[in-house]
C-alpha cells in the first residue's frame, strides 16, 4: 500500500485478516516509521474465531479467557442455553460471562 502523505514509492504496513468465505474482516494500517504490534493482530484473529464460534462480541482489550459481552440479539432464554455458566448483567443491554 501506498501512502501519498508519507512517500510516493515506499509502501507503508498494511495488515488485512480475511476469513475463509474470503471476506475481509480487518485491515489495519501502520505508517512507515511505526512497527507493527503482532500481538493485536493474533489477539484480533482469536476474537473473530471466538466470536464467530460462540456468538459472542468482545470488549477493547480482551484477551483469551477475559470476560466477553452477550450480544443483545440473542434474548435471556436464548443465553441460557448457549451459556449455562451463566452471567452478570451490567446494564439491561450489556452481560458479560467467561468462557
Amino acid at each position: 500500500m501506498i501512502h501519498d502523505h508519507e512517500s510516493t514509492t515506499a509502501a507503508v504496513r498494511s495488515v488485512f485478516i480475511i476469513d475463509s468465505d474470503h471476506k475481509v474482516r480487518l485491515t489495519m494500517t501502520y505508517p512507515m516509521n511505526v512497527g507493527r504490534n503482532f500481538d493485536e493482530i493474533l489477539r484480533v484473529i482469536n476474537a473473530l474465531q471466538m466470536a464467530d464460534q460462540k456468538q459472542i462480541a468482545t470488549p477493547a482489550d480482551w484477551v483469551p479467557g477475559g470476560k466477553v459481552i452477550i450480544p443483545t440479539s440473542i434474548t435471556d432464554s436464548q443465553a441460557k442455553d448457549l451459556f449455562p455458566q451463566g452471567w452478570t448483567k451490567l446494564r439491561p443491554y450489556v452481560r458479560t460471562t467467561t468462557l
